[in-house]
């Protein structure tokens, strides 16, 4: 496999893997985990996507763009692998593991 590609998990598709840009998944992973709570009652969907934007690498993510795609491809992933915990809740919530 290529240096620049990376395979992720789908928490809620089991044993599928997508592949992706590695550059892209590690800053979006990075800020997720930079600004996703230790505890609950943690972040919905939207306050982690706009959360994360200003953790974003700029060159990989010009004024944001693609961002929520990523947030949500990373917040499925680290679900997957047991990083983060989706909460019980309405709205749905996550924080880390």
């Amino acid at each position: 496999m290529a240096k620049d590609i990376i395979e992720v998990e789908n928490v809620n598709h089991p044993r599928h893997v997508t592949r992706v840009n590695a550059a892209k998944y590690a800053s979006a992973k990075a800020a997720m985990l930079a600004v996703m709570p230790a505890a609950a009652p943690g972040l919905t969907q939207s306050e982690t996507r706009e959360a994360m934007v200003p953790h974003l690498d700029p060159a990989l993510f010009p004024e944001g763009k693609t961002s929520g795609w990523w947030a949500k491809t990373v917040q499925l992933d680290l679900e997957a692998k047991g990083v983060v915990v989706r909460e019980n809740s309405k709205p749905l919530r996550w924080h880390r593991a």
